[in-house]
């Protein structure tokens, strides 16, 4: 399979870009920052330079060519205002869908977030309320697409070492699960189409991921 990956230089990016190089795949970053290439070359992936803000579609197609499946795993990151939430989580989710199209590649993973559901709450940090309604947008616009979408929802992200035991659902409730197991999770959201259309919410649980996996399908 050949993945490509937005946001290829992210926590879980990287981490689904080593797992999936570990089992034979061929994991594809796509970084807006060179210097991050070799990142992505340590971690078995083949890096390429391309800017989602600023790329236009048949860029982006281009670099899609030959590709199974896509993952958007990109994000404004920490210390990025109101604005920049808006042009990657969801301009940049919805390009690449364009792109996607264009280019014959029907899978599509987006990463969004646990809590896009109800409307941020009066007083809520404005940042963080442009976040939710970035990616609640990202999510809508793939609901109107022809694409195999899955849409993951990950509770709060933490570092830990994989556990391989989740809990995913519709309604996962509040709970963390490590970037490690979102990783995992993806890379087996991969491989089972039958997923297509579910958004699926995401927090470390008691069962094995490819049993939770079934479990959403049955």
């Amino acid at each position: 399979m050949r993945v490509v990956i937005a946001g290829g230089h992210g926590k879980i990016a990287l981490r689904l870009e080593r797992h999936l190089a570990a089992r034979g795949d061929t994991a594809v970053g796509l970084i807006r920052n060179p210097d991050q290439a070799d990142a992505l070359r340590a971690a078995g992936a083949t890096p390429i330079v391309c800017d989602l803000e600023h790329a236009d579609v048949d860029e982006v197609a281009a670099h899609l060519r030959d590709a199974d499946a896509v993952v958007f795993a990109a994000g404004a990151g920490p210390g990025s205002g109101a604005a920049r939430k808006d042009t990657v989580d969801r301009a940049a989710a919805a390009l690449l869908a364009d792109a996607a199209t264009r280019a014959g590649v029907h899978r599509y993973l987006l990463v969004s977030s646990m809590g896009v559901d109800t409307p941020p709450a009066a007083g809520t940090d404005d940042v963080w309320a442009a976040y939710l309604r970035a990616k609640r947008a990202a999510e809508d616009d793939l609901r109107d697409r022809d694409l195999t979408w899955t849409v993951l929802r990950p509770g709060r992200l933490t570092d830990d070492e994989p556990t391989r035991q989740v809990t995913l659902t519709r309604h996962a409730g509040r709970g963390a699960i490590s970037r490690a197991d979102v990783a995992l999770v993806l890379a087996a959201l991969l491989d089972e189409p039958r997923t297509a259309g579910a958004t699926l919410e995401l927090v470390s649980g008691p069962t094995p991921i490819a049993d939770a996996i079934r479990a959403t399908i049955s």
